[in-house]
């Protein structure tokens, strides 16, 4: 019985027989090297290696190593594919003025609409693999959870190493959330080189900027649809907010413990009491404050408590008096 010839794909794609070998090797911790003559791209691709006692014994990556390692594979395709658009625009670019310059080439757009996940990493991704300097980042939320999660921070991890490899800085921009700390801390201590991470209460939505060159922010509320744009006054205009942004900011605590009250007063609650000397109600405070309106409602009651208010008019007025909103020290 011959064995069917193995499927042509991309580098950075897994055929169904090397999805079910490479199953089966993490199941039973090692495949046997004749077992991959149906799916070379195993070995190619880096998922198996031979082991040291017994180079007929092939084992397993890391999942975790594997997507990495595919993902590399798969944005070194897309760069070459690029780099062939390119040649083939510079080529027919004279083809194309031909004829009184009926077809002549347009500029590409400065502001662009990218829609679905997938299209937005794709399009950080392609202008991440050109960047050189920094990339700024502003993140109200620490990130996706579960295994939407997982995969975006695998994603994420590799191309920001890249960058810091390169020589470049990344600063991140955090809203003071204390359950997103030890996210937070998780995700950059594992990042090796010139990376800087602080926070304020109050942030603006998310925003990439790579190089001072390009930036990308949401389009909707669910973060499936981004705009990017190459624009250099709007580029200009977010960098200088951001700027200022980093300047008010505060390094990141490094667990919730570092958040020590003052006069029975923490940082989160003196956020919630300028809010509340505002007129917010408890649902524009949650929101501003990154945090759900139960979460909010604890701090305001607690605020209360250590000033002896019995109402919210009465709150406002000893939180004036008070003197917690003044500069601290």
């Amino acid at each position: 019985m011959t064995t069917a010839p193995h499927p042509e794909h991309g580098p950075g794609e897994l055929c169904p027989a090397g999805k079910a070998l490479y199953e089966r090797a993490l199941r039973e911790g090692h495949v046997a090297a004749r077992d991959t003559a149906a799916a070379p791209c195993l070995v190619d691709g880096g998922l198996l290696h031979p082991a040291v006692d017994d180079m007929l014994r092939l084992l397993p990556v890391a999942p975790a190593v594997a997507l990495q390692r595919l993902l590399r594979a798969s944005a070194e395709h897309l760069a070459r594919v690029r780099r062939q658009e390119e040649r083939l625009t510079q080529d027919f670019e004279p083809l194309l003025r031909l004829g009184g310059g009926r077809a002549a080439l347009t500029e590409p757009p400065a502001v662009r609409v990218l829609s679905g996940t997938a299209r937005i990493n794709e399009a950080i991704t392609d202008a991440m693999e050109g960047a050189t300097r920094e990339v700024l980042t502003v993140q109200p939320r620490a990130g996706l959870t579960g295994r939407r999660g997982e995969v975006a921070d695998v994603v994420s991890f590799a191309r920001d190493q890249s960058l810091l490899d390169r020589g470049g800085r990344i600063r991140t921009l955090y809203q003071t959330t204390v359950r997103h700390f030890p996210v937070v801390t998780a995700r950059h201590e594992r990042l090796r080189g010139d990376v800087e991470v602080r926070a304020l209460d109050e942030v603006m939505d998310r925003l990439i900027l790579i190089d001072r060159e390009v930036a990308f922010l949401p389009a909707d509320k669910d973060g499936s649809v981004a705009v990017e744009t190459r624009h250099p006054a709007i580029v200009t205009y977010l960098c200088t907010a951001f700027d200022r942004f980093w300047r008010l900011a505060a390094p990141l605590y490094l667990s919730p413990s570092d958040l020590r009250s003052v006069d029975g007063v923490t940082p989160r609650q003196r956020a919630i009491a300028e809010l509340l000397t505002e007129g917010h109600t408890d649902a524009v405070i949650a929101e501003r404050l990154g945090m759900n309106i139960r979460t909010a409602r604890v701090h305001i009651a607690k605020l209360a408590a250590t000033l002896g208010s019995s109402s919210r008019a009465q709150l406002g007025y000893l939180i004036a008096r008070s003197g917690i909103l003044d500069p601290q020290p």
